[in-house]
């Protein structure tokens, strides 16, 4: 893999991993675009230490929010962050179920299943524009909330629906109030993140041979300087309700995927 294709891919994941936009429907586009054999090919390891860098700039933008949680739980209470941690907890049980007893079948949805990712991309624009126009509140996600937003994250994992995109808009949707949608819709995210990682490194689908460690730091670089910048737009885009401009650009990519698919 070449400096420059590690830098861009480095720079995709780190942006999208935040921005409403499914980083998985715009890889699918890409390789339905310039061809399967045109993309730099990815190898696990790689996209391991991207996906790394994305948690960590999440670390490094709610580092204080993270140092709050562990300091209450080493309280040994049931105070606000025990219970913050356990509802991240419970809306990661939708994904963990889909991971284990549905991966095949995720995996075969991307295989340049465009008409898929157009329509999907349709669904996420409905989801940001209904989010942008509710009404801001106060309101905490509940613990039934939680697992409400895990679901839609567990959804997400289709090519074309935004991660990001459908846990901020659910959670809003909900009524909660909206930096404090975004907020927990990035942290539900890294424990299913290390999670992932650590089941790739210990199933042995993991190879160092032939890893070229200087793609992989610049890589990892791109990565985590594009998180932290979208990480935080991000925030700030929620809580200005400013998603339509996402909606709009989802609908525009998702009736060009579906005019591509059918012509094609």
């Amino acid at each position: 893999m070449e400096i420059i294709d590690a830098i861009i891919l480095g720079i995709v994941q780190g942006l999208t991993e935040f921005l409403p936009v499914s980083s998985s429907g715009h890889l699918e586009l890409g390789k339905a675009i310039l061809g399967d054999n045109s993309l730099p090919k990815e190898s696990l390891l790689f996209t391991v230490v991207l996906h790394f860098a994305t948690a960590l700039s999440t670390i490094v933008i709610f580092r204080k929010d993270i140092l709050d949680i562990i300091k209450g739980i080493l309280k040994f209470e049931w105070n606000e962050d025990l219970q913050f941690l356990s509802k991240i907890v419970i809306s990661m049980i939708p994904a963990v179920i889909v991971g284990l007893f549905f991966e095949e079948q995720l995996e075969a949805l991307f295989n340049g299943n465009i008409l898929l990712v157009g329509v999907m991309l349709i669904v996420t624009a409905i989801l940001l524009f209904m989010a942008d126009r509710a009404k801001d509140t106060n309101k905490n996600v509940t613990f039934s909330d939680a697992f409400v937003i895990g679901i839609s994250q567990a959804i997400a994992m289709l090519p074309g629906i935004s991660r990001s995109g459908a846990t901020i808009s659910t959670s809003v949707l909900l009524g909660n109030d909206k930096t404090k949608a975004a907020r927990f819709s990035f942290l539900m995210v890294v424990p299913l993140i290390f999670g992932k990682i650590a089941k790739d490194i210990l199933g042995g689908e993991i190879t160092y041979d032939s890893a070229n460690f200087t793609t992989l730091g610049i890589g990892f670089i791109a990565a985590f300087v594009a998180g932290l910048f979208a990480c935080k737009w991000m925030i700030a885009l929620v809580k200005q309700s400013k998603l339509t401009y996402f909606s709009i650009y989802c609908i525009i990519v998702g009736i060009a995927a579906i005019i591509w698919s059918l012509a094609s």
